[in-house]
C-alpha cells in the first residue's frame, strides 16, 4: 500500500480544520510538515485532492472520493485499538464529547478530573454547541441532550432529570420588588433565550394554563449567558437545577413565585451512534459520568 495512515489523517485533518494552519495545530505538527505529507500524498496517487485559493481549500471531486475512503479506514483503525485496549482493560484513543456549555462547565468539567487519572490513556476533545449538532457530521462520539429526543437513530442513555426555577438574584429583587403573582411580571426585566423559543417556556401556572410563553426583555443564546445576567442583577430567570444548584445554595439566586411553580424536569441523556458493540473508551467514560452524577443534588431519577 502506497498510502500511510499519517497521509490520511492529515487529509482529514485539513478538511476538517478548514485549513492546513489549522490541521497543524490539531495534529501538534508544522504547516511546513502538512504541506509536505499533502504533497506527498498527491504524488503517489498522481491526483490532486485539494483545490488551493488565497481563502480556502475545497476538495476535488478525487479529494472527495478518497475522504469518504479515509475517514472508513481511520474509524476501523481506531474501532481496532479500542477493541485491544478493551482486552487489556485501558481504555484509549480519542474521545469526542459534545454539550451546551452550561452543562459543559457545570457537570462535566468537575467530573473529569477523576476520570482521567482513572484512564489516563483517553484523548479527550470538549465541544460546546447551544443547539444540538448532527454526531455523524460533527464526529462526535457521545453528546449530552437536556430535554425531549426527537432523532430517534441515536441510542440514548438516561443519567436523570433536572428540574426548572424561575430565579433572581437578591439585589435585583431588592431593588424593584418581589413579585407575588405571576400577573407581576408583566413589569419586570425578563432574561430570556434567542432560540428555540420553547425555552421560554416558564413554569408557572396561569388562567390561560401551567406554562407561561415569556417576551424576554433582554436574550441570549446561551443558558450560561443568561445565569450570569441574572447573578449580575439584570433580571429573572429560568433556569435548570443542573447548573443553578450551587447559586442557589449560597444564596446568590433565589426562587420567586413557589406557589405558582408547576413541576417540570428536563430529562438529560447521553446519546450516541453506537448502539452494539459499544467502544471501550465510550463505555467507560459514560458509566463514570452516570456513577457521578446519580450522587448530585440536583438530579431527580
Amino acid at each position: 500500500m502506497k498510502t500511510t495512515l499519517d497521509e490520511l489523517q492529515t487529509l482529514v485533518a485539513v478538511v476538517d480544520g478548514g485549513s492546513i494552519t489549522a490541521a497543524a495545530e490539531r495534529l501538534g505538527q508544522t504547516v511546513s510538515a502538512i504541506s509536505r505529507s499533502l504533497a506527498r500524498l498527491e504524488e503517489k496517487l498522481e491526483t490532486s485532492l485539494l483545490s488551493r485559493t488565497t481563502r480556502r481549500l475545497a476538495l476535488t471531486e478525487e479529494g472527495q472520493v478518497l475522504l469518504s475512503r479515509a475517514r472508513k479506514i481511520l474509524d476501523s483503525v481506531e474501532e481496532a485499538e479500542d477493541q485491544l485496549a478493551q482486552r487489556r482493560q485501558k481504555p484509549a484513543g480519542r474521545l469526542r464529547v459534545n454539550a451546551a456549555s452550561p452543562f459543559m462547565l457545570h457537570v462535566l468539567v468537575p467530573l473529569l478530573g477523576e476520570l482521567r487519572a482513572r484512564f489516563p490513556e483517553l484523548e479527550l476533545e470538549l465541544n460546546s454547541d447551544e443547539l444540538n449538532i448532527d454526531l455523524l457530521e460533527q464526529r462526535t462520539d457521545v453528546a449530552f441532550r437536556i430535554g425531549a429526543l426527537r432523532d430517534s437513530t441515536l441510542h440514548a442513555r438516561p443519567l436523570g432529570s433536572s428540574r426548572l426555577r424561575v430565579l433572581a438574584s437578591p439585589a435585583y429583587l431588592k431593588a424593584v420588588g418581589r413579585p407575588r403573582k405571576v400577573s407581576d411580571l408583566g413589569g419586570l426585566s425578563l432574561l430570556g433565550f434567542a432560540q428555540p423559543e420553547s425555552l421560554n417556556d416558564w413554569p408557572l401556572r396561569h388562567p390561560q394554563g401551567d406554562a407561561l410563553r415569556i417576551t424576554p426583555t433582554l436574550q441570549a443564546s446561551s443558558g450560561e449567558t443568561l445565569r450570569q445576567l441574572a447573578l449580575a442583577g439584570h433580571g429573572l430567570v429560568c433556569l435548570a437545577d443542573f447548573m443553578t444548584q450551587a447559586d442557589r445554595e449560597r444564596g446568590d439566586l433565589v426562587q420567586v413565585l413557589i406557589k405558582d411553580t408547576v413541576e417540570v424536569l428536563q430529562p438529560i441523556n447521553a446519546v450516541y451512534y453506537r448502539n452494539t458493540q459499544l467502544a471501550a473508551r465510550i463505555a467507560c467514560f459514560l458509566d463514570h459520568v452516570a456513577e457521578r452524577i446519580a450522587g448530585c443534588a440536583w438530579v431527580l431519577r
